[in-house]
């Protein structure tokens, strides 16, 4: 592709024509696939962000100014953005998953445990009953059966996305509604976890 092939279709995509898009599509989604795959290291977080990206680029084609690199270069930048917006997430996940390990975990030091513990048990099961059945099953597959999101991912069907949303806000409703309780426990302290 010649620099001007590649202004009109710089052009025709900021415009929105959908030939332009398309061809958009196919020239750069290699690209921007191989650079979200080396960086995160995961197929289908990958894919993830290749649709994040090319979503991005969509939504704000209207502020896409010709520079050095054109559209090839404006694409990788984005793709810089989404893939530390991804890895970022990563990192809030696994604080998560860990601060909810640390509630589910049941490692004590005695060999056996006390009556505390039994209401910490009751309560988190009661917790964990009230979540949609999606958000329930994604839960116990990544604690009852130590099962990764992508794992989980192959094994429902579910999109990651889906699965890394249904993760997030279930721990969130389970640290919202078993924080204040188990806080005002006088018996209670958090679970170590196994190391």
């Amino acid at each position: 592709m010649d620099d001007q092939d590649g202004a009109r279709l710089a052009a025709g995509f900021a415009a929105g024509d959908e030939e332009c898009v398309a061809a958009v599509y196919r020239r750069w989604r290699p690209l921007v696939h191989a650079l979200a795959r080396r960086a995160l290291g995961d197929e289908r977080e990958a894919e993830d962000v290749t649709q994040q990206v090319f979503l991005a680029a969509w939504r704000g084609r209207g502020g896409y100014r010709p520079g050095p690199g054109g559209l090839g270069a404006w694409l990788t930048g984005i793709t810089r953005h989404k893939v530390a917006d991804a890895l970022e997430a990563r990192t809030r996940r696994a604080r998560a998953a860990l601060a909810a390990a640390r509630v589910c975990t049941q490692v004590r030091p005695e060999p056996e445990p006390g009556p505390e513990r039994a209401v910490e048990r009751v309560l988190l099961l009661g917790e964990l009953a009230r979540l949609p059945s999606a958000q329930q099953r994604v839960l116990r597959l990544a604690f009852y059966a130590d099962l990764t999101q992508s794992q989980i991912a192959d094994r429902t069907g579910l999109p990651l996305g889906t699965v890394k949303s249904h993760m997030r806000r279930a721990l969130h409703v389970l640290r919202q509604s078993l924080e204040p309780s188990l806080a005002h426990s006088p018996e209670h302290r958090v679970p170590q976890p196994i190391r």
